[in-house]
């Protein structure tokens, strides 16, 4: 059994805030990524690559905040403790959505390279076999990878207290409790972080200087615009959840303080799973107009 210290350590004041921070957030996210998943799979004008993967993005992020928010709002008012099983089952859920979203966003730049650079061979590349192929592999490889890391974390001695200084059960505090050498799981656990995060970056980085060559290219004016949204909502999400990714992950020798560690936690677990559906829906005119039907038609059921 152990126990997960959240924000306990926090003023009356602190706690509240971050509590009622939490469970909007949770809401919101909820409700924006099951529109779009929604939207995606009842409007035939969205049956294209590009919202396909979009969708599996939607549902990865629920994954995402799901496996932590409700713990940690439950953990508020019902004691704090959480069984080795809970524990493991939390890690790997956090650990799969986290990798198949790092995955789904290098696709997604794929995508949009191929529409853009490459548009006569668009519809013969992304089909949509390739499209299930894809996501087929994405998951399988980041349920793999998320057993050998819950193996590698989970089969570590802990230390009596079993006092976790986080509000879920994430690597660094997990084995900063561990009474045994980590070296092993250290270099494991920075080669899939640099592998999920720096080798993506660096294809994505390479696909978006193609594409904005190409996009200065296009003469038609609306058509340039139209690329423009739909590469720079994509564009900011990658920005978000990389740079937030290898900030915390990839740091050598200089740990984070416990608080430090949750405040930057809530900004890839909380707020982009949260702003997410904001950013791919504000400025898209097809999403709107499709989470648009998709609530006449709600409203027409009651």
């Amino acid at each position: 059994m152990f126990l997960l210290l959240g924000f306990s350590d926090l003023s009356f004041l602190a706690q509240t805030s971050i509590f009622v921070f939490l469970l909007l957030s949770y809401f919101l996210s909820v409700i924006g990524n099951s529109l779009i998943m929604l939207a995606v799979t009842f409007s035939p004008r969205l049956h294209s690559p590009m919202y396909f993967f979009l969708k599996i993005l939607s549902f990865s992020e629920l994954l995402l905040i799901s496996s932590t928010v409700p713990k940690a709002l439950h953990n508020f008012w019902v004691g704090s403790t959480i069984s080795l099983i809970g524990c493991a089952t939390q890690f790997s859920i956090f650990i799969a959505a986290a990798a198949c979203e790092c995955a789904l966003l290098t696709v997604m730049a794929f995508d949009r390279y191929m529409a853009i650079c490459q548009p006569l061979r668009y519809t013969s590349v992304m089909t949509v076999t390739f499209c299930y192929q894809v996501t087929f592999c994405i998951s399988v490889v980041a349920i793999v990878n998320a057993i050998i890391e819950s193996f590698l974390i989970f089969s570590l001695p802990y230390c009596q207290s079993h006092l976790i200084a986080h509000f879920f059960c994430d690597i660094p505090p997990m084995m900063s409790i561990a009474c045994a050498n980590t070296f092993i799981v250290e270099i494991y656990q920075l080669a899939i972080s640099a592998s999920s995060t720096v080798l993506p970056s660096i294809l994505i980085i390479c696909s978006y200087i193609k594409i904005l060559t190409s996009i200065f290219l296009i003469r038609s004016a609306e058509s340039r615009h139209k690329a423009f949204v739909t590469c720079g909502s994509h564009l900011v999400s990658v920005i978000i959840f990389f740079g937030t990714a290898m900030f915390v992950h990839l740091r050598l020798d200089n740990p984070f303080s416990p608080y430090e560690d949750r405040m930057l936690a809530l900004s890839y677990c909380v707020i982009i799973p949260t702003i997410n559906p904001l950013i791919y829906s504000l400025k898209n005119n097809e999403m709107k107009e499709a989470i648009r039907k998709l609530h006449l038609k709600i409203i027409d059921l009651h």
